[in-house]
């Protein structure tokens, strides 16, 4: 079978394409203002918009369950505690409802399957 010119220089572009550095950009990790190292952070609305909660973890009682303030739900987080979290759809931290364990520092959740209503660090 005879390649020609054109399907090769489609197929050299196409893969510059896939392999250019503004590509690689996009996979990056969003730049959040407010979310130090050491800090679990949930925004209200999806794509981290909304009002913000930042938990340090100095001030966080580990493997306890801490409920977000009255009426108050979370759809985007970033975890940079350098601890597993798990988030709950239950305010009281209830495995009946929807829950996920997110791994340490660098986590970036920006659409939750769920509302989230209170979460756990953990030790490791």
């Amino acid at each position: 079978m005879r390649t020609t010119m054109p399907t090769t220089v489609t197929a050299a572009l196409l893969a510059a394409v896939i392999l250019s550095p503004t590509h690689a950009v996009a996979a990056a990790p969003p730049t959040l203002r407010g979310c130090g190292p050491g800090e679990l952070c949930l925004w209200e609305k999806a794509q981290f918009k909304g009002a913000q909660h930042a938990y340090e973890l100095a001030e966080i009682d580990i493997e306890s369950c801490i409920t977000l303030p009255e009426g108050g739900s979370a759809q985007a987080l970033a975890n940079r505690t350098g601890r597993p979290v798990t988030t709950y759809q239950s305010a009281k931290c209830g495995e009946t409802g929807e829950f996920n364990t997110y791994p340490g520092s660098g986590t970036w959740a920006p659409e939750s399957p769920y509302r989230v209503r209170a979460f756990k660090v953990w030790e490791r």
